[in-house]
């Protein structure tokens, strides 16, 4: 299983600290995981400027009629699509079937992203990556989606 490596508590958020979810280290807990950073695979150093999907989403960016910029503007969309094929690359290699992915990412969200103005703008759509893993048959999941999943499990 896939999982967004600051989830864990790994330091490679944009601004170079964690994202760590208790939840989702409990309900994978003895399960195999595959932490991952799309930008980071990507080249994007760590710590990072914002960067957001300007012109659609993440599908959009697949079919070059979107970008994702920095804050300052730097087109960094090569990128984004080089850490979505390396993270589909580990994916495949694993046979993962899941991805527990990072909201709001322009990179990893399964469920929406900011719209590219950087106003705090979110939108429907999935991130870069997620929607390369979703092509290939990967089902997404936030950690929201997972707890919940895993309680309907209990009961």
């Amino acid at each position: 299983m896939i999982v967004s490596g600051c989830l864990l508590g790994i330091n490679c958020a944009y601004d170079g600290s964690g994202r760590f979810d208790a939840n989702v280290v409990e309900l994978l807990d003895k399960r195999t995981i595959i932490p991952v950073c799309p930008e980071q695979l990507g080249g994007l150093p760590t710590p990072r400027l914002p960067c957001e999907i300007r012109g659609g989403t993440g599908e959009d960016v697949l079919e070059k009629k979107a970008r994702v910029v920095s804050e300052t503007g730097e087109d960094v969309t090569d990128n984004f699509l080089r850490g979505a094929k390396e993270t589909l690359k580990i994916a495949e290699r694993f046979n993962c079937q899941w991805a527990i992915l990072k909201r709001k990412s322009p990179s990893c969200s399964p469920d929406g992203h900011y719209d590219g103005t950087f106003a705090g703008e979110f939108v429907e759509g999935l991130g870069v990556t997620a929607k390369t893993l979703q092509l290939q048959g990967i089902l997404l999941f936030t950690s929201n989606e997972l707890q919940a999943q895993d309680e309907q499990t209990k009961t």
